[in-house]
């Protein structure tokens, strides 16, 4: 699948911009009436799409979604996608850079894994009126003469929020996650653990069962592997102490249990193609 995927056209937010000569972050497109995607591609962005009124289909990583009205859909960085929409659809779309993809994870309170295997989220009334008015006060800020793009960015984490506790009910009732009590307890002790420990023989101990069996337990449960989510516990905890904390990278090492600077601005640039400092700033 992997390898296939990379023969996926990949498209960058510049390519979406009417002026490809100015740089932006963001960028905000009202979805009215039919439109499809007919070739699969990817993005090397982030996009949250809302539908007021929507119908048609929409393909991401493989799978069919059905789309309708008030709902969210997701697609990440490197996902492929291609879709469908229906006459009468009414509904807009936030492109958002890496660079503030990266600033906005910190907002997803669950696995990004999680989110990407459920890319398209129903919402209810109220949840829905709260994100619809956060797109159209983005939209509005976008029209002024001098965008405070700080507010649009606030604005776009709000509306990640909002997208945390829409999810919160399905994470606490999805089977693949909890079906398994190995798995969850597994997440448990990553959340406790993650700061000291980083190999998954120490989590296949505490749950009496071999690093390999943790593995496919992993693997059947949200097709990632123990040390993928090890890592990604990491990772958000990083982005959160560097976005909203008043540490020094220096007190974020020491405190997540890196040997050194340098070892932990290699792992987080690795994740986000930026240094920490990069993302801090």
């Amino acid at each position: 699948m992997n390898q296939q995927s990379d023969h996926f056209p990949v498209l960058g937010i510049q390519d979406f911009r009417k002026d490809q000569s100015l740089s932006s972050n963001l960028l905000f497109n009202e979805l009215f009436g039919e439109r499809s995607i007919d070739h699969p591609h990817k993005h090397d962005f982030f996009i949250i799409n809302i539908f007021e009124q929507g119908k048609g289909s929409h393909t991401i990583d493989f799978v069919d979604y059905e789309v309708k009205n008030h709902q969210i859909h997701l697609v990440f960085p490197d996902q492929v996608h291609q879709w469908y929409i229906q006459k009468g659809t009414l509904g807009y779309q936030l492109m958002i850079s890496r660079n503030w993809f990266e600033v906005l994870v910190p907002t997803f309170r669950f696995s990004q894994s999680f989110y990407q295997n459920h890319p398209v989220i129903d919402l209810s009334g109220s949840i829905f009126n709260s994100v619809l008015y956060e797109f159209k006060a983005i939209q509005k800020s976008l029209k002024e003469e001098n965008i405070f793009w700080e507010i649009i960015l606030k604005r776009s984490e709000i509306i990640g929020l909002l997208i945390s506790k829409a999810v919160e009910f399905i994470f606490n009732n999805d089977q693949q996650y909890h079906s398994n009590p190995v798995f969850t307890k597994f997440l448990n002790l990553v959340d406790e653990y993650f700061k000291e420990e980083r190999s998954v023989s120490f989590y296949a101990e505490k749950l009496n069962i071999s690093p390999n069996y943790l593995n496919i337990i992993c693997k059947k449960s949200i097709n990632s592997s123990a040390s993928s989510l090890i890592q990604d516990r990491i990772l958000l905890e990083a982005k959160r102490l560097l976005k909203v904390s008043k540490m020094s990278v220096k007190d974020i090492v020491f405190d997540l249990g890196f040997y050194d600077q340098a070892s932990f601005s290699k792992f987080f640039k690795s994740h986000t193609g930026m240094t920490p400092s990069q993302f801090k700033e």
